[in-house]
């Protein structure tokens, strides 16, 4: 899969175990397979396994792979820096076109631009389709943004230090302390 502007590390995924062989998916029931997960996903720091499961389905000229899953993790807070606890939740469904020269990237330019309609994600009809770095990238896209512990959060809050005398603890804040002294207020 081609991922613009984020890299995953390769040896990550590689599991075999994982792995869904797609001309066997051709001889599946309805040409599905669904795979549930109870794992810790490599990569993905979460302090419960990641339930769910993963359902892909072989509709000739592509894949349709649908998810739902959950894990909590541990983030920190944009505004007081404590951490916090989030229920991360994937409900999603994508279509995976199968071409033939997907993946193939051995003469591609380094650099090169892509049109809004080659943003689309291949495999090729004869590979493997990998449930689990599926299920990792969407949890990573389902991340939070900004993570706030709560919306009311007042961010550090500052704690003046009572000084008992007017010179400032370093004297190479002297002249902004000078400054700081002329404003009104």
């Amino acid at each position: 899969m081609l991922i613009i502007g984020i890299s995953f590390p390769e040896y990550i995924f590689i599991n075999p175990m994982d792995a869904i062989y797609i001309p066997q998916l051709t001889k599946a029931p309805e040409r599905t397979e669904e795979v549930e997960v109870k794992e810790f996903l490599p990569g993905l720091e979460t302090l419960t396994p990641v339930r769910g499961r993963v359902r892909v389905q072989h509709h000739g000229n592509y894949l349709e792979v649908s998810g739902q899953a959950e894990a909590i993790i541990t983030c920190t807070c944009n505004r007081c820096l404590q951490q916090y606890n989030y229920r991360l939740v994937v409900d999603t469904k994508e279509i995976i076109w199968l071409d033939e020269v997907a993946n193939q990237f051995n003469d591609l330019p380094l650099e090169r631009e892509v049109a809004m309609e080659d943003l689309i994600e291949t495999l090729s009809p004869d590979g493997y389709f990998y449930a689990n770095e599926w299920l990792y990238e969407q949890m990573c896209l389902e991340m939070p943004q900004r993570q706030l512990c709560n919306l009311n959060c007042p961010g550090i809050l500052n704690k003046t230090i009572n000084n008992t005398s007017e010179q400032p603890l370093d004297h190479r804040w002297a002249s902004l302390e000078a400054l700081k002294k002329q404003l009104p207020g």
